[in-house]
């Protein structure tokens, strides 16, 4: 599991404020993302990567196509 990613978009995540989010909620997480990894040129492909590392890590679960709960 990459932590600083990983973390980032957990905690990101959480203060989205609700149980439930769908994946244009996480995108919209890109602007704040951005600016803790300047380098990566691809946040949005970065986010979907990181909502699966954490669904197979059992702190996301998928809940249907585009939405997801925090378990």
């Amino acid at each position: 599991m990459q932590r600083g990613w990983t973390l980032d978009v957990l905690n990101a995540i959480r203060m989205l404020g609700k149980p439930e989010f769908a994946t244009d909620d996480a995108y919209d997480l890109i602007p704040q993302l951005q600016r803790l990894h300047p380098g990566n040129r691809h946040v949005r492909e970065k986010i979907r990567q990181q909502l699966q590392v954490l669904r197979d890590s059992g702190l996301l679960t998928h809940v249907s196509r585009g939405h997801w709960r925090i378990a």
